[in-house]
């Protein structure tokens, strides 16, 4: 059920079948093992020291992050500003550009596009990216939405590890289990070899980034806080359209509340329940860090003008999308005292998983129950559910 484009990879439409259900560690230590020299993943600081290195001048390296991060060239033939020479002087040492490359292509009816995406560890595992034209409508309310145009509003969701180790029981992520953490050339890669493929011009046309991939940002949080910093100073991205999503993990919020500004993603809590009890048993996290705990580490964020902390609310049907637990979020948004908005998803199916999409009108009359109270509520489309790509369904799935 596919077809190879320009012998690079393959355009499926899969279906997907269950594994078993495992509980894993929150342990995330451990990332790739890197056997080859990548380029991709070191800043311009760090290739300008390999430069004087070999006894070349520093400009070099500042000729070479161009090269890697704006012109996204994918192999150093491709590095013309360089001389002949210094390209095989390079590679005879084992440097190569080595950016993360699609391997498989899945697209959806309603234009969304899910990649398995191949890292730079050469250990044959995956992770998925996803591309959405339109957005899914998870950044209406934010900052910087005014500016908005159609196809500029395009959306990159963003894998941070391979697998996950936190455990939503409604998520098929949870059901690979925690594999590795990913590099700072694995998370920034996928980004830049989307923009490559879609053509998009940085400072042109308008791209948000969405850490809610596959993994937790901040059980990884050097790796990915060093992906920003590629993404925000190599390819000229800005934090203002960049998202990132904790399950509420306290020290990785305590962390982000310490970045400068001019680097700092704005926050989305995946937040799922509208209070401790239901939300320690579709997020075992809650137990050890609970609402109370991850609301005041946010508090600790000092927010920029306009922006706003999300709340992503998973709508489980006869779980967590009634009348009550409406009223509830309500009061829990109020009490926080932050400038916040809910994200409100009706949960995406899958395979071994026991819950149940919300009834027809159910997802409305939650979002009409908060408004009418006065709290900032939008609903997020769910894009890519024919092949998988939707929110809480990226499991690598290849079958067709």
């Amino acid at each position: 059920m596919g077809k190879q484009i320009g012998g690079e990879y393959t355009i499926l439409r899969p279906a997907v079948t269950g594994n078993s259900f495992k509980l894993v560690s929150l342990d995330a230590a451990g990332g790739a093992d890197v056997t080859r020299r990548a380029l991709f993943g070191l800043d311009q600081h760090a290739l300008t020291e390999q430069m004087v290195g070999l006894g070349e001048p520093g400009w070099r390296g500042r000729q070479l992050a161009q090269a890697l991060y704006r012109q996204r060239v994918t192999e150093l033939a491709q590095v013309t500003t360089l001389p002949l020479g210094l390209r095989s002087k390079l590679e005879g040492e084992g440097w190569a550009v080595d950016r993360p490359r699609i391997a498989q292509v899945f697209q959806s009816v309603d234009g969304t596009e899910r990649y398995l995406v191949e890292g730079q560890a050469g250990d044959g595992r995956t992770v998925e990216t996803v591309w959405m034209p339109e957005g899914d409508g998870g950044d209406a309310g934010s900052e910087d939405e005014d500016d908005a145009r159609n196809w500029d509003r395009a959306t990159i969701c963003v894998s941070s590890q391979v697998g996950c180790a936190v455990n939503c029981q409604f998520c098929l992520t949870a059901k690979l289990g925690f594999e590795r953490n990913l590099t700072p050339g694995e998370i920034a890669g996928q980004v830049v070899t989307v923009l490559d493929r879609h053509g998009v011009e940085v400072g042109r046309d308008r791209v948000n980034l969405v850490f809610m991939g596959m993994g937790e940002p901040f059980l990884n949080y050097d790796n990915w806080m060093g992906a920003v910093r590629l993404l925000v100073d190599e390819v000229g991205l800005s934090p203002r359209r960049m998202t990132v999503s904790t399950s509420g993990i306290v020290p990785g919020i305590e962390r982000l509340a310490q970045e400068p500004p001019e680097l700092r993603p704005k926050l989305a809590i995946s937040l799922n329940a509208p209070n401790d009890e239901i939300r320690a048993e579709v997020m075992p996290i809650n137990r050890k860090w609970p609402i109370d705990a991850v609301v005041d580490a946010v508090r600790g964020i000092r927010l920029r003008t306009r922006e706003r902390v999300t709340f992503e609310y998973v709508l489980l049907g006869g779980v967590t999308d009634g009348a009550a637990h409406a009223r509830e979020l309500t009061r829990l948004v109020r009490r926080t005292g932050l400038p916040a908005k809910v994200n409100l998803i009706a949960w995406n199916p899958g395979p071994g998983i026991a819950y149940e999409t919300p009834e027809t009108g159910a997802v409305e009359r939650f979002r009409q129950a908060l408004a009418a109270e006065g709290v900032p509520v939008y609903l997020r489309r769910p894009r890519g559910r024919d092949i998988y790509a939707a929110c809480g369904q990226l499991k690598r799935t290849v079958e067709g």
